[in-house]
């Protein structure tokens, strides 16, 4: 057993020999203490980095910025990730550890990353200097960047003709390009931050608002320019332009949206309901959100049919008013109101919603508007979202029934309850809206068929023979809703501020045909124009008209 032993002895010992000439072999220590620096730095942990500093660095420089000129550097370099290769060995005062830097604008760098440190041996720190703060630099440099932006790309209308194209953005259709394309300008200063660390120039023009800036990262192409350390070449891009970008805009329906407004401050969208494209946006389509006024109905009779709390053919007392939490709740001008919920949501009867909002409950009412869209960034950028409160934000049950009728604290635009729309007339499921011509379409489903059934009988009732019968179009099954948001307390008829005030209602209206082959939804607001039957129907008419008649 001894004579079997000796040799693993022999090689223990060996071994021991070995590990304690390694450890004092020169520029061990130093070597160990560069390599968990750049480990840390491939990790993100500038704490541990900033450990490594000699006293005079931590000294004078805190660890916050430390870490800004870390960032500074990594966001000229437009750095996402780094990665060392080998750590080689002290030369003079650095040492140099061969890196690869992952960057959004210059490709892989392989560079070396001249390491300064303080010390020798075990007594041995990093320094800081400024080359120490990106691979590839030397003593004495610093790192920056030339950039420029390749010519902006052409945007096209569905049918392929241009609505923006070259420096001065011109269209053979300007007409229709004045509505939609918006404007270039500076970057805002409170986007400054976010746009520099794509990798755009001092002074770069970006889109404002419109299609312009919906489209901005489409539009840019790739950024290109030069990456320098000092006065030496790091890397090159070469700028390149992006393709043009075709939507889903359709010029005649633009061009009626338009003319439906007739010069009024008002918001329209058209939507096709098998694609998600949005069509037309006309005025304040999605930039304004308002009360949706008795829009929102068709929310609430979702998720009170989802529920299992009514039927169609429910009844209701006939009545001009409900008493919720002792508070008079009053249909519109006095009216009397009720039957079936199927006339009730015809004739827009707010003492049957309202109840009915409340019985449903907070919880539930703000689950379906979610699933409708509410509540979720918009599918535009730069537009704000539909919003409905919490449930516990919402309160009690005569907030939860304002809710419910589209008044309190709801607000949203055109584009979303056109989307709501939408989603009844393809039988439950939302469309997910685009404005990029050839998407694959998208659903999300909201409601079973069974119930968007149902709302659409509703709908239909409400142009048949309820508040939007100025929806009507000869030969044509038409679905809608009409709402009339109050934006101020019409419950007392003082003199020049009664509800029979116009200026007192944002005018609504949200509709689509035929039915059971929906080819084209449109949803209109009218701010401060009255009812929505008499302001926001009729143009949505036309509108769908146009789009049927082509």
């Amino acid at each position: 057993m001894i004579t079997r032993a000796a040799p693993i002895v022999a090689l223990a010992a060996g071994a021991f020999a070995a590990g304690a000439v390694l450890a004092a072999a020169p520029g061990h220590d130093e070597h160990r203490l560069v390599a968990r620096y750049v480990s840390a730095w491939e990790r993100g942990d500038v704490s541990r980095m900033y450990s490594l500093l000699d006293s005079r660095a931590r000294r004078v420089t805190p660890e916050a910025s430390f870490a800004r000129q870390l960032k500074a550097a990594a966001g000229t370099a437009t750095a996402s990730s780094m990665r060392v290769l080998t750590v080689g060995h002290r030369q003079g005062a650095t040492l140099p550890v061969r890196m690869q830097v992952s960057t959004r604008l210059w490709g892989v760098l392989d560079e070396t990353l001249e390491v300064p440190l303080s010390g020798q041996g075990s007594s041995a720190r990093v320094r800081l200097l400024p080359q120490l703060l990106f691979p590839g630099l030397r003593a004495g440099e610093r790192l920056h960047r030339q950039l420029r932006l390749p010519p902006r790309a052409t945007i096209l209308a569905s049918d392929g003709e241009p609505l923006a194209q070259g420096p001065n953005r011109t269209s053979p259709i300007s007409d229709v390009a004045l509505q939609v394309v918006g404007t270039l300008g500076p970057v805002p200063r409170d986007q400054a931050a976010s746009y520099a660390a794509l990798g755009y120039p001092p002074g770069a023009k970006v889109g404002l608002d419109g299609l312009e800036r919906i489209l901005q990262r489409r539009l840019v192409g790739r950024v290109g320019g030069v990456l320098l350390a000092g006065h030496r070449r790091l890397a090159t891009a070469v700028p390149r332009k992006a393709p043009a970008v075709r939507t889903t805009i359709v010029p005649r329906l633009e061009r009626a949206t338009v003319s439906a407004m007739g010069g009024q401050y008002a918001g329209m969208t058209v939507i096709d309901p098998y694609t998600g494209g949005i069509e037309a946006l006309g005025g304040v389509a999605f930039s304004a959100v308002q009360p949706p006024g008795s829009t929102m109905k068709i929310i609430t009779a979702s998720a009170a049919l989802a529920a299992g709390i009514v039927k169609l053919s429910t009844t209701f007392p006939v009545a001009t008013s409900a008493d919720i939490d002792g508070f008079n709740l009053q249909n519109a001008n006095g009216e009397a109101c009720g039957g079936t919920l199927l006339n009730a949501f015809a004739v827009s009867c707010n003492s049957v919603f309202a109840p009915l909002g409340a019985k449903l409950g907070g919880a539930r009412l703000v689950a379906m508007a979610e699933r409708y869209g509410f509540n979720r960034p918009s599918p535009v950028p730069g537009a704000p979202e539909s919003t409905i409160p919490s449930a516990r934000k919402i309160g009690n049950a005569l907030s939860v029934g304002s809710s419910a009728i589209g008044q309190g604290l709801v607000q949203t635009n055109s584009l979303q309850m056109a989307d709501v729309a939408a989603t009844v007339a393809m039988g439950g499921r939302r469309p997910i809206l685009t404005l990029l011509a050839h998407q694959r379409p998208r659903f999300v489903r909201v409601i079973p068929p069974g119930v968007a059934n149902e709302v659409q009988r509703m709908m239909v009732a409400v142009v048949d023979f309820g508040t939007g019968t100025s929806a009507q179009i000869p030969g044509v099954t038409v679905a809608g809703k009409t709402g009339t948001a109050e934006l101020r307390d019409t419950a007392t008829d003082a003199p020049g501020g009664g509800s029979d005030d116009p200026q007192n209602t944002d005018a609504w209206f949200t509709g689509y045909a035929p039915v059971g082959d929906p080819r084209v939804v449109v949803g209109a607001l009218f701010p401060n124009q009255g009812a929505g039957g008499q302001a926001a129907a009729p143009p949505v008419r036309d509108v769908i008209a146009t789009a049927l008649h082509h």
